[in-house]
């Protein structure tokens, strides 16, 4: 038992969105103002990649958009974590005062 915690538990949003011109229906567990935001930045991205190679097919653009948007993911997190062990430094420094 996970205390009410499992997929299977959870209220689930079914939505249909576009992305690069291709219709997913997508289910989850997130708003369907959040699936339709995350799908818009998938969209947007794919749109970016095409601009820049326009000769990719759909399969390998969707690869190298999912690259793109993991790296950028990466990127965040790191720089989140940099600015977590920074404020907890100057927690630490001010405390010792």
């Amino acid at each position: 038992m996970n205390g009410g915690n499992n997929l299977a538990e959870q209220k689930k949003t079914r939505i249909t969105v576009d992305i690069y011109g291709q219709q997913y229906s997508i289910v989850g567990t997130e708003s369907s103002s959040h699936i339709r935001l995350v799908a818009s930045i998938v969209d947007d991205k794919m749109r970016e990649i095409s601009a820049k190679n326009p000769t990719l097919d759909t399969s390998k653009l969707a690869v190298l958009t999912a690259v793109n948007i993991v790296h950028e993911y990466i990127e965040l997190k790191d720089e989140y974590e940099r600015l977590l062990r920074k404020m907890n430094k100057e927690k630490d420094d001010d405390s010792g005062d």
